[in-house]
């Protein structure tokens, strides 16, 4: 008897052990990912409050004097009689049109491999999602001759045309479209007269509103952050989006022997995330409910 006891409580006592193993392990990889993101974030907000010569000479995520961030403000937004501005309204007007292409195009093309039966529709789909596993560095020189011959290098046409194309976007819209949208409800209002468009623009639409905000908010948040691809095909300083820009600006002020901006590079960098956390925050709900939906499938 005393030996079933003994057993029995050196299983109880195995158990508890597995667990507490678990259980620090689970919260240990939480606190490490807590840090990996917020130590960059604390890194450059402590960097804006600094000059350049306390960049160097202090500890990285101590933070300077608060008049150092006057100054900093005052060198980004007086450059060049305030182009960091007019880079973060390109910013905002390439991710806003972007966004709205791109889930326009998602949307409507996931109509028609959703709910029309056409020849080659899965060979179709199945090629568009396979670009996907193409790298971008792969689509360089293909991307840099197609705006040539078209004669739109060099304007924002260049960016806006390639990034409204979304594979993700498109299947992700396809699940919802699916998922949202019964056959039935189609063929009800096919019989009652109305057209293909009436269907998906005043029936359909409304059903899958989440998804619309999730590919719109997942288009600007990429257009936002696009860096090598403006880079590419955008040569005038005035058309540049802030992350270009900044990055341009603190090249040429090493290149040409002048002070680096590091500090105030941090300033910019502050500022350049503040619209994606207004956006988050505002359509951050919608999101979650939008790839919710696309991850059942």
């Amino acid at each position: 008897m005393s030996s079933n006891s003994s057993l029995l409580g050196s299983q109880s006592g195995t158990k508890r052990s597995s667990e507490l193993a678990s259980w620090l392990l689970k919260w240990t990889f939480f606190w490490l990912f807590i840090l990996y993101t917020i130590v960059p974030i604390w890194w450059i907000v402590a960097a804006a409050t600094k000059n350049n010569a306390e960049i160097f000479s202090t500890f990285g995520f101590f933070f300077g004097e608060p008049a150092n961030i006057l100054e900093n403000w005052n060198r980004l937004i007086t450059y060049k009689d305030g182009i960091v501005l007019k880079w973060l309204g390109n910013s905002v007007l390439y991710s806003i049109a972007i966004a709205l292409l791109s889930t326009l195009l998602s949307t409507a093309g996931a109509y028609a491999f959703a709910k029309r039966r056409f020849p080659g529709r899965n060979l179709f789909y199945t090629i568009i999602l396979g670009t996907i596993m193409i790298p971008s560095t792969a689509l360089v020189l293909p991307l840099f001759l197609t705006m040539s011959h078209l004669g739109i290098l060099n304007t924002p046409w260049a960016f806006i045309l390639p990034s409204i194309v979304s594979p993700y976007g498109l299947y992700l819209m396809r699940v919802l479209w699916e998922q949202s949208f019964p056959e039935e409800l189609a063929e009800a209002a096919r019989i009652d007269g109305a057209s293909e468009l009436r269907i998906f623009a005043q029936i359909g639409l409304p059903l899958v509103r989440n998804g619309l905000i999730t590919v719109g908010l997942l288009s600007f948040v990429g257009a936002w952050n696009n860096f090598f691809l403006p880079l590419l095909v955008l040569s005038n300083e005035d058309l540049l989006p802030l992350t270009v820009g900044m990055a341009v600006w603190n090249q040429s002020s090493v290149m040409t022997g002048g002070q680096p901006v590091y500090t105030v590079i941090a300033m910019g960098s502050i500022l350049s995330v503040l619209p994606l956390l207004v956006a988050f925050v505002l359509f951050g709900r919608y999101w979650r409910s939008g790839l919710t939906s696309g991850g059942v499938k």
